[in-house]
């Protein structure tokens, strides 16, 4: 029984890391594209532009240390696209 009890456990700690790597994100700024009218006009954002700022939030602070997609993430459109799609820019 005490076997059945351990194969279990391990079982499930098994599918709980399984089920954290297949949530891990690739910083790809290329997947912030369907924000990209949004923060160069004064157009709303689209539900798809905050699915994948919310996807790419962990990617943010990556973005901003890089001089070339910098001012891309901390324009103030940029901000206000983060804010109504309720990701919060962070300080880095």
């Amino acid at each position: 029984m005490k076997h059945i009890a351990f194969y279990a456990a391990i079982l499930v700690l098994l599918v709980l890391a399984q089920s954290h790597v297949s949530m891990a994100v690739t910083c790809a700024p290329t997947q912030l594209a369907p924000c990209a009218s949004a923060i160069s006009s004064s157009s709303p954002p689209s539900t798809l532009c905050c699915t994948k700022l919310q996807q790419q939030k962990p990617c943010l602070c990556k973005y901003i240390k890089n001089p070339s997609l910098r001012n891309y993430v901390t324009s103030p459109n940029a901000k206000k696209v983060a804010r109504i799609c309720r990701v919060a820019v962070p300080k880095c």
